[in-house]
């Protein structure tokens, strides 16, 4: 549209004013109502799909197995009576050792059901839509708050850019007793020289006593005598080399360490902020998102213990409580050693409790990366779960998680064989309907990852849902990622310690 020389520029672009309108008309919703929304679109979402899910299930007559020659005759009259309703024998139909396949995979799919039920009533129960964290103490009144990063050292310079800005953010949000930590393995020489920042260099021919590799190794000599500067009663968190701070993550902290009442913390990391490298990569991040939303806000509000362990980064501990449990947990705790750390932590009785305020991370930059990544994960958690020092008690739920995770293969391939090998619903009503709600909630987590990791604001109505649009296309590529991963994990070198590219 061109601009009329008599007319200001605003009245000539005013068709836009009305999308810009609903968007602050959408901001300026409280908190409650926006919860409130949220939760009538999960619910409807888990309804539609659990009635959907069972009329499929209920059949047609072209779904139903009457071609096949071995049907018994009674069986034929019998679903030529009842149209709608598969009534059969499937054992009779398909045979004994496929129908009885065709219900172990049925049932697999149930594995996620621990998983699923704390995500819902985590989105469920606690609003995620509140938009400032609210400081309850003076900065002034926190205890000593030291933020450490760990790294090899492979990348200066974003590592140099990081400290820089979360020193920037702490001094925003009137942060004065805190300490920015770099524990690396390779001296980085431009890092900023400044009172409040620390380079703690990891001897090459340091070693713990159990024999400690890698992120662990590093952690574990930050704790050590002569190395160490703070007291029992500070605070460490834990950063990634390239987590970036929030103002609101910071109140979050101050809260958390002033109120002193649960020794380990953590909250959201979201992964959409700034520039994406990889799109791909960042929607498949959104249920991690949702994730920490869901499952992780409930374990820690309602029980205050990790019964499905934690993420390595955004992690905050009591220093007296972090020596106590040690990162020294030998090979097994030294591939995820955030899990191995929450494990032995909750073993010995320590309470955790959930964090206001997120902090920004980048995904993995390409789908190698991803790969690598989770593969890592999936083979850190089953060193922890196999492991003799974690006993079933306490990793009872995340073993639960793990074997989900490795049977991932055979569970998804229900979508397929739910069409091509139809099962009666007469007898297994239950099941069915569980698994329709398992199915709709990871698909929920998506849509829900995407709303909280894209500002609504900033991209606009149209780039908002193809955003959505995008994360659902991708949830077939991340299941992919996930087989694979499972296959190269349980094959591969379970002890390797991949470093993305950053």
């Amino acid at each position: 549209m061109k601009s009329h020389p008599l007319l200001p520029l605003h009245i000539v672009k005013s068709p836009k004013k009305s999308s810009v309108t609903q968007l602050r008309r959408w901001f300026k919703l409280n908190s409650r109502t926006k919860h409130l929304l949220h939760c009538a679109t999960m619910l409807t979402l888990i309804i539609v799909s659990i009635a959907k899910f069972t009329q499929n299930e209920h059949g047609t007559s072209g779904n139903s197995p009457e071609n096949q020659d071995d049907i018994d005759n009674n069986i034929k009259n019998e679903n030529n009576n009842n149209d709608n309703v598969n009534t059969f024998d499937p054992f009779q139909v398909y045979g004994t050792f496929f129908a009885s396949f065709l219900y172990f995979v049925r049932f697999l799919a149930l594995l996620a059901l621990p998983q699923c039920c704390f995500n819902f009533f985590g989105l469920l129960l606690y609003n995620a839509f509140h938009k400032r964290v609210i400081l309850k103490y003076s900065p002034s009144e926190a205890p000593f708050i030291c933020l450490r990063t760990v790294t090899r050292g492979y990348y200066p310079n974003l590592v140099c850019e990081n400290v820089q800005q979360n020193i920037k953010t702490c001094s925003l949000v009137g942060l004065e007793n805190f300490l920015i930590e770099v524990v690396t393995d390779k001296s980085i020489d431009g890092l900023i020289q400044h009172p409040r920042v620390r380079q703690v260099v990891v001897p090459p021919d340091y070693q713990t006593k159990t024999g400690a590799l890698y992120k662990a190794r590093a952690l574990q000599y930050a704790l050590e005598e002569g190395i160490n500067m703070l007291k029992d009663n500070d605070y460490i968190v834990h950063l990634d080399e390239e987590t970036l701070l929030t103002e609101n993550c910071v109140r979050g902290i101050l809260n958390f360490a002033a109120d002193g009442e649960h020794s380990f913390g953590q909250g959201l990391i979201t992964y959409a902020n700034g520039k994406v490298v990889n799109w791909i990569t960042t929607l498949a991040d959104s249920f991690r998102v949702a994730d920490d939303m869901g499952k992780l806000r409930f374990q820690f509000y309602m029980f205050h213990k990790p019964l499905f362990g934690w993420k390595g980064s955004y992690v905050v501990s009591k220093m007296k409580a972090e020596r106590a449990v040690s990162y020294d947990h030998g090979l097994d705790g030294s591939v995820a050693e955030d899990c191995f750390f929450s494990m032995v932590a909750f073993k010995r009785g320590y309470s955790f409790n959930f964090i206001e305020g997120e902090m920004h991370e980048k995904s993995p930059f390409t789908i190698k990366d991803l790969l690598q990544q989770r593969k890592r994960w999936m083979q850190g958690i089953y060193l922890v779960v196999h492991s003799p020092q974690i006993p079933l008690r306490n990793k009872f739920l995340l073993a639960i998680s793990l074997y989900s995770w490795l049977t991932v293969p055979l569970s998804t391939s229900n979508v397929v064989l739910a069409m091509l090998f139809p099962l009666p619903d007469d007898r297994f009503v239950i099941l069915n309907i569980l698994v329709a709600f398992v199915g709709a909630t990871s698909l929920y987590m998506f849509i829900f990852g995407v709303a909280k990791s894209f500002s609504l604001m900033r991209l606009g109505y149209q780039k908002f849902f193809l955003c959505i649009i995008g994360a659902l296309c991708v949830m077939p590529f991340n299941v992919m990622v996930e087989i694979i991963a499972v296959f190269w994990g349980l094959i591969g070198n379970k002890y390797r310690f991949y470093i993305v590219q950053k």
